[in-house]
């Protein structure tokens, strides 16, 4: 998994993207709104340039933008209620946070020059044979339409997500999480980070506005940043493959559109401030917004059992054949937005 890091670069008339070797990381990206302003609404961890990140987990070394993960989360001893059993379709290295290809170095594949194009390949006794990444600006609008595409060796079941992470700052203003329709809200069955939680655990809800915390109030969780100190999760499942983010302050959306027969969840990731060892050191503030076919992230193990998400119809994994690639396409876009409180 290790190696030096290669970047590639691609502009076009509406902006700039930068892609990364390890992870296959996309950002920054400099998008060009319709009246000259320029945004960039992806995050880039703070500690990039760090000699300490180097004794990180690869996927923290480098942390940006989006990637894609396969499969999504990992197996962990994790304290969960009886109903989240850890016994699903399982396999070595499913430890591995968030899939081998977000801890490894993709490499470049040559493509005609209005895109960048890559692949990982998997260890040889992994499931999961390789992956295919297609990165493409819309030389039309302010939009980027990605591809992936993933082969396997054998017959096999497997929690995937996509992890795009867009950038939050107080002093930057609020911003507003508009998800496209969805059936409910879902709280983590446990501690993402000990003592750092903020939602009520083993929850749900019709919508982000009104969730329970463990301290017996309510908090809007459509608003972030957040104004609690945390680091936790929330599932959105059954949602309609839509979802936007308003920077009411910088006067624009970010728009993410996705297969929802493919990614039948949405994962919000709420890095704010609650994590407190290196790297993060009370620093990190940032939304995650992982289009998923899992339980939460917690790994084959789990998202192959029966847990309550998957009881309740929603697909948390999916199956894989290896004589047939999977390919899922999703796109992200940004639009002006009048300023508004």
């Amino acid at each position: 998994m290790s190696g030096m890091t290669t970047r590639r670069a691609l502009a076009w008339a509406h902006g700039c993207v930068a892609v990364q070797s390890l992870g296959g990381m996309l950002g920054p990206v400099l998008f060009l709104l319709p009246d000259g302003r320029q945004v960039s609404p992806l995050h880039v961890a703070p500690w990039g340039n760090e000699a300490e990140r180097e004794k990180l987990p690869e996927i923290l070394q480098e942390l940006r933008g989006e990637w894609p993960c396969v499969p999504f989360g990992s197996d962990a001893g994790r304290k969960l209620p009886p109903s989240w059993p850890a016994m699903g379709e399982s396999f070595d290295g499913a430890g591995v946070p968030h899939g081998y290809s977000s801890n490894a170095h993709w490499t470049w594949n040559n493509c005609e020059e209005r895109q960048i194009a890559m692949e990982c390949r998997y260890p040889d006794l992994h499931p999961i044979r390789l992956l295919r990444r297609r990165i493409i600006p819309d030389q039309s609008a302010a939009a980027i339409d990605i591809i992936l595409e993933i082969e396997v060796r054998h017959p096999c079941r497997l929690p995937i997500g996509l992890h795009p992470t867009f950038r939050l700052s107080p002093r930057l203003g609020s911003v507003i999480i508009e998800p496209g329709a969805c059936d409910q809200v879902w709280s983590f069955p446990g501690d993402v980070e000990p003592g750092a939680a903020l939602f009520a655990p083993h929850r749900q809800w019709p919508s982000l506005g009104t969730v329970e915390t463990r301290g017996g109030s309510t908090v809007d969780a459509a608003k972030v940043p957040l104004a609690e100190n945390t680091e936790d999760l929330l599932q959105l499942s059954g949602i309609d493959g839509r979802l936007a983010l308003h920077y009411r302050d910088e006067g624009f959306r970010a728009r993410l559109t996705w297969q929802k027969e493919h990614f039948p969840s949405l994962l919000l990731w709420y890095s704010n401030h609650g994590r407190k060892a290196y790297p993060w050191n009370g620093r990190h503030v940032a939304l995650g917004v992982e289009p998923v076919a899992s339980a939460f992230d917690l790994g084959p193990a789990v998202s192959n059992a029966a847990n309550p998400l998957a009881s309740s119809g929603i697909a948390t994994a999916i199956a894989f054949e290896p004589d047939r690639t999977f390919t899922t396409r999703y796109r992200l876009a940004v639009e002006p937005a009048s300023q508004t409180s």
